[in-house]
């Protein structure tokens, strides 16, 4: 059942590392994070931030609540955002509840979603 490697002061092997851009972290139900929040791949917020977020993708989870200034090549808002949103596409879920200005070149919005700020499309 358990095996012994034939040199015990051999490191084990460490996985390579994937491209940033298909990288997806989820930060947890129970973290709260203040500050600059940065990747080069998807967040996915169940838990809070309160902060300015930089990253390729923006997932608010339905419990998730982000509060601060957003840039992502794309969001998805299924819970709490408060703030700034500058993206290429910006998806509203039917549990959304969204208080931002947005910047925005594609517009998503599900029937439930609460809504209010200035909407701007950003025209090529």
């Amino acid at each position: 059942m358990f095996s012994k490697s034939a040199d015990p002061t051999t490191a084990p092997t460490v996985p390579p590392r994937t491209s940033g851009a298909n990288v997806k972290s989820v930060l947890a139900a129970d973290l709260r994070i203040t500050g600059e929040v940065s990747s080069t791949g998807t967040i996915e917020v169940l838990g809070e931030i309160d902060g300015n977020i930089s990253a390729k993708g923006l997932i608010v989870g339905v419990e998730g609540r982000v509060s601060g200034t957003v840039s992502a090549e794309n969001v998805e808002v299924r819970g709490k955002l408060d703030g700034s949103v500058a993206t290429h596409g910006f998806a509203l879920r039917a549990s959304a509840d969204v208080q931002a200005d947005v910047l925005y070149t594609t517009l998503l919005i599900e029937s439930g979603a609460m809504i209010e700020g200035k909407f701007s499309v950003n025209k090529p």
